[in-house]
């Protein structure tokens, strides 16, 4: 028998096993969600670690570059952590998740922050162009209630605390951040569009508000509202929208074995920025509700506070804040 031949043989006799890879993944899923039969069912994990290995490695020199090759390396990766993983600790996992899953995960969305961060930043750029040569334009983006106010002279954030509590405000400016966070990522799973739409949409109108307070002479004002809170709100838009295109992207391209199998990694993956974004918005909500509308509040005191809280978000996302270790690849 020839090699080509040899190979084909290798080849048929692997594909062969198919049906015991796709038992040994079942099993590793259910073991790793707690979900196992009996003792029995356990123990064969390790039996399926070394038939996954093994067959593994006959599969990348066979057949580098298929799909085959993905699903085991999926297959044989979830083995493991089933087969190694210790007790489940809440303090221990979310430390974990803070020093080294977190800075893993904003790595490997570093691509997409920089393309939502620049398709944001571009948005209010043209928001800002379009209405102050077009001024009657505004109307596209604000209320008349907002509209007529800027021109009276004074911004609709006025005198906001004699109306609403700071600790009610906060609660609903920290809910209605959470909705829009959560409505940027969801939206990028419609391949990738709905985040154009969403930094879009919300930088036209930011860059068009500004403009038209800037027409009426209310732009430090508006900034000196926006600063304190805006840095970290803001940039948490864009990492929301940059994860929910990640997903967009595993729909389009699929790096897995499989479609749904794609989508069901990059949400995994992208969903755990989204707990550092809600602890953000936690802080951006008490800083919009307690500093923001505080007219005691100097001018260098919102600059100081948010500047500080956006070099506290950098800390958060590179693991630093809570003591990052070692680096450690995506699981």
């Amino acid at each position: 028998m020839n090699g080509s031949a040899r190979q084909r043989a290798l080849t048929v006799s692997l594909l062969q096993r198919a049906d015991l890879w796709r038992q040994a993944d079942r099993r590793a899923r259910r073991l790793a969600r707690g979900r196992g039969d009996d003792a029995a069912d356990a123990t064969r994990l390790a039996d399926d670690y070394r038939l996954l290995a093994h067959d593994l490695a006959r599969v990348r020199v066979l057949m580098p570059d298929s799909r085959t090759r993905e699903f085991l390396e999926a297959a044989y990766a979830r083995a493991h952590a089933t087969l190694h993983h210790g007790a489940w600790r809440i303090g221990s996992a979310v430390l974990t998740l803070l020093r080294e899953e977190l800075p893993a995960v904003v790595r490997w969305l570093s691509p997409y922050i920089l393309w939502s961060t620049a398709i944001f930043a571009l948005a209010v750029i043209g928001g800002y162009a379009l209405v102050w040569r077009y001024p009657e334009l505004i109307a596209l983006f604000a209320s008349p209630d907002l509209i007529a106010s800027v021109e009276r002279g004074q911004l609709w954030t006025e005198g906001l605390l004699n109306i609403v509590p700071s600790s009610v405000l906060s609660v609903q400016i920290l809910a209605n951040n959470i909705v829009v966070s959560l409505f940027a990522y969801c939206a990028g799973f419609l391949f990738g569009l709905g985040t154009l739409y969403i930094l879009g949409l919300n930088g036209l109108m930011l860059g068009a508000v500004f403009a038209f307070v800037s027409l009426h002479g209310l732009r430090a004002q508006l900034l000196a509202f926006i600063v304190a809170h805006g840095c970290v709100e803001l940039s948490v838009m864009c990492l929301s929208g940059a994860a929910g295109a990640a997903v967009g992207e595993a729909l389009i391209r699929p790096a897995q074995a499989g479609r749904i199998e794609s989508f069901r990694v990059a949400a995994l993956r992208s969903g755990k920025l989204l707990f550092a974004c809600a602890l953000l918005l936690v802080g951006s909500g008490m800083l919009e509700g307690y500093v923001s509308p505080n007219p005691r509040f100097a001018l260098w005191a919102r600059v100081a506070i948010g500047v500080s809280y956006w070099l506290v978000m950098i800390a958060l996302l590179s693991g630093w804040l809570f003591g990052r270790r070692a680096r450690r690849a995506l699981p």
